[in-house]
């Protein structure tokens, strides 16, 4: 919930841009990969903590108050911080996947879920918004580290 929240708001703060294009892949699949979890908690038997999604809404809501240096408006250190917690919620998406399938033995037990395909999934989001968070660091951080 929490990474699909920053990849739609990412999405929107980078609208016709070519990280808007990747954004917006990412926050379709990081959506499936949401479904796909709570399909195999179910199937598991395990509930959901009702307290967890409002704490990923609220984190959610919270996540554009970051200081950036600036009061107002959408900066280049926002854009860098958003496609960050991306690439980290995506490389922990992906760890979770291989956890599950090799250490909780659940490739055994759902044989019908494709792990090797969510893991590749992942690679692929991960993949497919590196090139914008690395030019969005770049913008981002040579202004800050430029001496004055």
């Amino acid at each position: 919930m929490l990474w699909r929240g920053v990849a739609r708001r990412a999405q929107r703060n980078n609208a016709g841009t070519e990280a808007a294009e990747a954004l917006e892949r990412v926050a379709r699949a990081i959506a499936e990969d949401v479904a796909t979890f709570a399909e195999i908690m179910d199937r598991l038997g395990l509930r959901r903590s009702p307290v967890k999604p409002a704490a990923a809404i609220a984190a959610e809501r919270v996540g554009p108050l970051e200081f950036n240096g600036w009061l107002r408006g959408y900066s280049p250190l926002s854009r860098f911080v958003e496609l960050d917690l991306l690439a980290m919620g995506i490389e922990g998406k992906k760890i979770l996947w291989q956890n599950l399938r090799d250490y909780a033995g659940l490739s055994e037990r759902l044989p019908d879920v494709d792990f090797d395909g969510l893991i590749e999934r992942a690679q692929s989001q991960r993949d497919d918004i590196e090139r914008q968070r690395e030019a969005a660091g770049r913008a981002a951080l040579a202004r800050r580290a430029s001496p004055r």
